[in-house]
């Protein structure tokens, strides 16, 4: 994971039904707050209170959060959601944010996919960056990290395939009997892709324990027969001995006799090289009194 923070731009978390991902999208956000950074939080989908729940009192300190939870919409007409819904707090997010790193978790990125059009949510993700990096027109700062969480079952290929080629980072989680999985796609700029595997866990106070390498691949029942795969097949791939006899005695169209095979091999002295060999088929009706007669005239 320690690649996953070294990269700025967005990072996408995909995680199943089968392994939840805001333990991990927490765990990262300890680690980057404990490293000095700012860190704001765009919460969509839990309170508030369920989200900092697990962090303690000096992390807390340090997120700025931004509540759409509660109130997405602003349909209260307290003033504190901000104007515009959730693209206006997804743009007004970073022009918040002082000098030095940044970075930027939103849980999550399908909460506001079913609610924003795809292109206009991927041009606000490519703003961050930029309005980050020149803060009321003055000198470039570090780019932002924007941690964004995707439940990937939920959306069709188009979304997935957009939000996929601007992150920088894909980490696609998953897990078995307990043990969780990451499968992370760190992609740099002038640098071929790198894939990484490794086996974590979160522990109690969010910590991040690592255990790398891949997951164990569970070992196979000696006494468990093996499973043909062609077992419920809608069609045969073996042949009995019948049908391999006729298979092999059957002859090909335009199949060369051995009369023209030796010909073809050894031509005669007088042989032209330019001799034609015709051997008609079966249904060939030949007529030498009218060979004119397929013409029809």
């Amino acid at each position: 994971m320690e690649s996953v923070l070294a990269l700025r731009g967005l990072v996408l978390l995909r995680d199943s039904v089968e392994w939840e991902g805001r333990s991990l999208l927490k765990a990262l956000i300890k680690k980057a707050a404990l490293g000095g950074e700012q860190v704001h939080v765009l919460g969509c989908e839990v309170s508030e209170e369920e989200f900092r729940e697990g962090f303690d009192s000096g992390v807390n300190s340090r997120l700025v959060y931004h509540d759409l939870f509660r109130d997405p919409l602003n349909w209260s007409q307290t003033g504190e959601a901000p104007p515009g819904g959730p693209l206006g707090a997804l743009q007004v997010t970073c022009k918040r944010a002082g000098p030095g790193p940044v970075t930027v978790a939103l849980d999550s990125l399908s909460w506001l996919l079913l609610r924003l059009p795809c292109a206009a949510l991927c041009q606000a993700l490519c703003a961050l960056g930029r309005q980050h990096a020149h803060p009321g027109g003055g000198p470039a700062g570090e780019p932002v990290r924007v941690l964004g969480l995707l439940h990937g079952e939920l959306h069709g290929p188009g979304p997935r395939g957009a939000l996929s080629s601007l992150a920088q980072a894909e980490v696609t989680l998953s897990g078995t009997g307990g043990q969780a999985s990451a499968h992370i796609l760190c992609r740099r700029p002038r640098q071929r892709p790198s894939h990484e595997t490794l086996c974590f866990s979160i522990l109690p106070d969010l910590s991040l324990d690592l255990q790398g390498g891949p997951p164990l691949e569970p070992h196979p029942d000696p006494h468990r027969p093996p499973v043909d795969p062609t077992t419920h097949l809608t069609f045969n791939l073996h042949l009995s001995k019948r049908e391999r006899e006729a298979k092999d005695s059957l002859t090909l169209p335009f199949q060369f006799s051995s009369e023209k095979q030796q010909a073809l091999l050894r031509p005669g002295p007088g042989q032209a090289a330019g001799h034609i060999f015709y051997e008609p088929d079966a249904y060939d009706d030949l007529d030498p009194e009218d060979p004119d007669d397929d013409l029809d005239v």
